[in-house]
């Protein structure tokens, strides 16, 4: 809801600070005391299109900032995610600032934003009532989720948007198969020829790097068996290391048992000196005999690394990639040998995934008329009251026949309809009804959808414009009821209206030191006597009058607004 609303150099005041909290605020006053320059500044903080005259005279800038405390799952939050501004949780500033120059402005949580941006958070926070022309209400594009909000269709929306993304992933698959289908048929002879060459050579995973390592050592073959031979000549030259080593173990072996242990370390040494020249020896004449010098082998793995380098190049992969491509081409050249039968399944898994989607959605079709008849027997039960009791209202469902026209919200289009007139068609509600039925209208509907709509705080500038009585009676009665489930803020002539407020608050101007003064103040209970006295008798305050303006507040709660603001003007 609004909790703070802070106003700087707008129009006539030039400053202005009011805190709020939930429930029904009144506010009234004379014409032109300044009223709907509250209003004007509140639009300005919610992104509403600005004027340079709003700017107060003498001021450089006007600058109108609106709090917010809001439940921490408000779709608000969703919004500003989506935009980079991770708020979830925090309280919500919007702060507006306007130049002389007419340019503007945007801040939320003292983050630079677009003046678009703003406008879209301030419609999910805000809606005014009688003032502005962009109310949520009058655009269609609303109806569906309202409805559905009213129905408590969450469950059935939900089976439905899965069932449409399963069904147009189906579609995207079969697409994806025809097209490769048809690049298949259209290419046939090269995959023939690609798959018949590639299965010659059947190229194995790693081939490349053994080939080129046994390339490698067939041709540096004779360089390595000469190597070879000179250490085997080396070790056997003269008497040959080996038999050194054992000659040396012979000589030292009788006299050892003699000398107390001293030469058995030499003795093992010698041993196992022996024994790594044997194996050296050994390994010598194994590496020799594994050392191809045959150059047909040589010229053989040659011939198969370049034939799979050649391919690879030709197809324009790596040829680690070749035995993949071949799979490939595989594939494709036999989903056009098999007739299609891959198609056909995954057409069959779309005509399933469709028959998914339409059954959820005919069910949630289903639902929503009858939440629709619902919805309009209680305004239709609301507009008696409030003397539009001839009027229709009513949702119209239409179902969308177009494939392309479903989406994940299912194939209703929904748009609310009102005749104000026995036996006239019925239209939207901005074409048919006047200014002051449209405000009622709107009330009629707040009442019912209140607890179906996410926006906290609603704003009617006079609802109750051109009517008095019973009816000005029941607009109160409706607007305080509506304040048990959001935030209300009504603008009003009528003292039925205003005294179903938890709070009045009082605008007022006078010229002071050859300024006007715009001032705004809340009332405590006598002074709300004398306030709604005066709305029912003029200027001159009747006893009858006051008696009738006490008789109207009994029962109205106190408190709930605070707040004095002045402002001055040339």
């Amino acid at each position: 809801m609004l909790s703070r609303l802070s106003i700087r150099d707008v129009v006539l005041i030039e400053r202005l600070e009011l805190e709020f909290v939930s429930g029904l605020g009144v506010l009234t006053g004379e014409t032109g005391a300044g009223k709907s320059i509250l209003l004007d500044s509140l639009g300005l903080a919610l992104g509403a299109r600005a004027e340079a005259r709003l700017v107060r005279h003498g001021a450089d800038q006007a600058t109108a900032t609106a709090e917010f405390d809001l439940p921490p799952d408000h779709p608000v939050y969703a919004l500003l995610d989506e935009h980079g501004l991770a708020l979830a949780g925090e309280p919500l500033m919007l702060r507006r600032q306007l130049g002389v120059d007419g340019r503007s402005r945007a801040f939320i949580n003292d983050q630079s934003v677009s003046i678009g941006l703003l406008r879209q958070v301030g419609d999910e926070l805000v809606e005014v009532h009688g003032q502005f022309d962009n109310q949520r209400l009058l655009n269609p594009a609303t109806h569906l989720g309202l409805l559905d909000a009213h129905g408590g269709h969450g469950a059935f929306s939900a089976i439905v948007r899965t069932a449409f993304h399963a069904w147009r992933d189906a579609v995207a698959e079969c697409q994806r198969a025809e097209d490769e289908m048809e690049a298949a048929r259209r290419d046939e002879e090269f995959l023939r020829h690609a798959v018949e060459e590639l299965g010659k050579i059947n190229p194995v995973e790693g081939e490349e790097e053994r080939l080129a390592h046994e390339r490698q050592m067939l041709m540096h073959g004779e360089k390595l068996i000469d190597a070879l031979n000179e250490a085997s000549k080396a070790l056997d030259s003269g008497h040959g290391v080996e038999r050194m080593l054992r000659d040396a173990v012979r000589v030292l072996d009788p006299v050892a048992q003699k000398a107390e242990g001293l030469l058995d370390p030499a003795l093992k040494a010698l041993d196992q000196a022996a024994e790594s020249v044997a194996l050296a020896m050994s390994e010598l004449d194994i590496a020799a005999n594994r050392v191809d010098l045959d150059p047909r082998h040589l010229e053989q793995v040659e011939e198969r690394l370049f034939a799979l380098r050649a391919l690879a190049r030709k197809h324009n992969v790596d040829v680690t990639a070749l035995a993949g491509l071949h799979n490939k081409l595989a594939r494709q050249l036999a989903g056009i040998e098999d007739g299609g039968q891959r198609l056909a399944a995954l057409k069959r898994a779309e005509l399933q995934a469709r028959a998914a989607y339409s059954e959820a959605a005919t069910k949630l079709s289903q639902a929503r008329k009858q939440a629709a008849n619902g919805l309009d027997i209680a305004v239709s039960r609301e507009l008696e009251p409030l003397k539009l009791g001839a009027a229709d209202f009513r949702t119209t469902i239409k179902t969308l026949a177009e494939e392309h026209d479903w989406t994940e919200r299912g194939w209703d289009r929904v748009a609310f309809e009102v005749a104000t007139n026995v036996g006239a068609p019925a239209g939207p509600l901005n074409k048919i009804a006047s200014g002051g039925e449209l405000s009622r209208f709107m009330l009629a509907l707040k009442v019912v959808l209140a607890q179906a709509d996410p926006v906290p705080t609603l704003v009617f500038d006079e609802v109750d414009s051109g009517i008095g009585g019973a009816v000005a009676d029941a607009v109160g009665q409706r607007l305080a009821q509506l304040g048990k489930s959001v935030q209300v803020l009504v603008v009003t002539h009528s003292p039925q209206v205003a005294a179903r407020g938890q709070v009045h608050l009082h605008v007022s101007k006078a010229e002071m030191g050859g300024q006007v003064r715009t001032s705004v103040r809340v009332l405590d209970a006598a002074e709300r006597a004398d306030e709604i006295a005066r709305m029912l008798a003029g200027e001159s305050i009747t006893h009858e009058a006051l008696a009738a303006a006490k008789s109207l507040l009994v029962g109205a709660a106190p408190g709930g607004v605070s707040g004095i603001a002045s402002g001055a003007a040339q």
